[in-house]
């Protein structure tokens, strides 16, 4: 099976060492970022997820580590 783009800018977000955590709260979604993270993270998030739109967003945060596995 092939990676669908979503999953493919959480990869590598979470490849340059990111640090946000997913959030699943009543079934809406949201991130935490808890510590520093590297500029490269920080600014690959900046750059690539948070211009995409709220439903394209939601899916890459599917994908991150969730505060909620903890």
């Amino acid at each position: 099976m092939e990676d669908t783009p979503s999953l493919r800018l959480a990869k590598e977000y979470l490849r340059l060492g990111g640090t946000r955590k997913s959030k699943i709260d009543d079934n809406i979604i949201s991130t935490r970022k808890w510590e520093d993270e590297p500029p490269a993270a920080a600014a690959f998030w900046k750059e690539k997820v948070e211009v995409l739109n709220e439903d394209e967003r939601k899916q890459v945060e599917d994908f991150l580590p969730s505060i909620n596995d903890q």
